[in-house]
């Protein structure tokens, strides 16, 4: 029982789940940092108001806070800019950069003359018309 559990800890895609858990606390502290700290001050220049959370509204005795809710939207996309501009636009464009030197590898088949079925390139044989290949 004990064997099972340890092969399914230490298995590649939980090990790796593990890592990317812990380095997403760690980003998630700077990215809010940046919201916080930097970009809301920066709106609130622009806009006057970097908080929304006074705005309430009250409706038969009960208080909707509204303004929460717009806050939490704008953080929401605050932080969703920042990871696409901030990671996934320079690793598309890194994978972009890598990609071609990928694509010019060596063939490792060919096309028979008779199918046209894909073969290895050390094929003397077609494996489906049976046919010789030059």
């Amino acid at each position: 029982m004990l064997k099972g559990f340890r092969d399914f800890i230490l298995r590649g895609n939980v090990m790796d789940l593990a890592v990317a858990v812990i380095l997403g606390a760690a980003f998630n502290g700077i990215v809010t940092s940046l919201v916080n700290d930097m970009l809301t001050p920066l709106i609130a220049a622009v806009g006057g108001k970097p908080d929304f959370g006074a705005l309430i509204l009250n409706l038969h005795g009960g208080h909707i806070r509204y303004g929460n809710f717009l806050n939490a939207v704008a953080n929401f996309l605050i932080v969703a800019a920042v990871i696409y501009f901030g990671v996934v636009l320079p690793m598309n464009r890194l994978m972009a950069r890598l990609k071609p030197a990928a694509a010019t590898a060596a063939p490792t088949t060919k096309k028979c003359a008779e199918c046209l079925s894909d073969i290895p390139l050390e094929a003397r044989r077609c494996s489906h018309c049976t046919q010789p290949v030059a």
